[in-house]
């Protein structure tokens, strides 16, 4: 049962099939069938005439879908797998992307399951990872010391510096996709720090952490990071 936000991505090869509509709606169709019955919300839906030869990088309709995604914190959905792109290469690009994906036609196929063979290695780190974490916490629970001094364990002011400038980064990468939001709230009147801030509340678009609503205070940070 589909929950949660939603952005529809359908694309068609030629201009001539955008323009009369052929087979938009049966992708279409094929997006709200999945959705049916759920607890969700489509948030906007993309359409992109292009070739499916292409990359994902000359799609700017897709990237724009892609954006949204983030933005407001939603999932993509496409009708047909191979709508979104032939090349296993880009799909597992979308891990990096931060965009999780649904095609309506093998649903058990998304960004973590596409292209098994390319992630086992990460997969299998992955539970090494837990599993290590798990034996330290149950010897932990068995009164055994953990740690101790361990030459550079702690950060250096350098280390300190490069996870700032990183922190830095990305909310500079988030503040430049709220600018055009930002903007177009302000030309329909939002023009105070808390009149943004509700309306962002109303568009379900989430703050940076993913939690809580939007203040003022924080609308000012993403403005003040928008004009330096």
């Amino acid at each position: 049962m589909a929950e949660g936000k939603w952005i529809s991505y359908l694309r068609v090869s030629t201009a001539r099939q955008g323009r009369s509509g052929l087979g938009l709606e049966a992708q279409r169709k094929s997006v709200e069938d999945f959705l049916n019955g759920g607890r969700w919300k489509l948030v906007k839906e993309y359409v992109e005439v292009e070739s499916g030869k292409k990359s994902g990088a000359d799609r700017p309709i897709l990237a724009e879908a892609l954006k949204a995604c983030r933005l407001y914190g939603a999932k993509l959905i496409i009708a047909r797998i191979d709508r979104l792109s032939r090349d296993a290469h880009f799909l597992l690009g979308l891990e990096k992307a931060g965009v999780d994906f649904v095609a309506a036609d093998m649903p058990q196929i998304d960004r973590l399951t596409v292209g098994v063979l390319a992630m086992v290695a990460e997969q299998e780190g992955r539970m090494i990872s837990a599993r290590t974490k798990a034996a330290l916490a149950a010897a932990k629970k068995r009164g055994v010391k953990l740690g101790g001094h361990r030459p550079g364990a702690k950060l250096t002011a350098a280390g300190r510096k490069k996870g700032r400038e990183v922190q830095a980064r990305v909310a500079a990468a988030r503040a430049a996709e709220l600018a055009p939001v930002i903007a177009e709230l302000q030309a329909g009147g939002a023009v105070s720090l808390r009149a943004i801030a509700a309306a962002l509340n109303e568009r379900g678009i989430p703050t940076a952490s993913g939690d809580g609503a939007w203040s003022a205070g924080q609308v000012a940070r993403v403005c003040q990071r928008l004009e330096g």
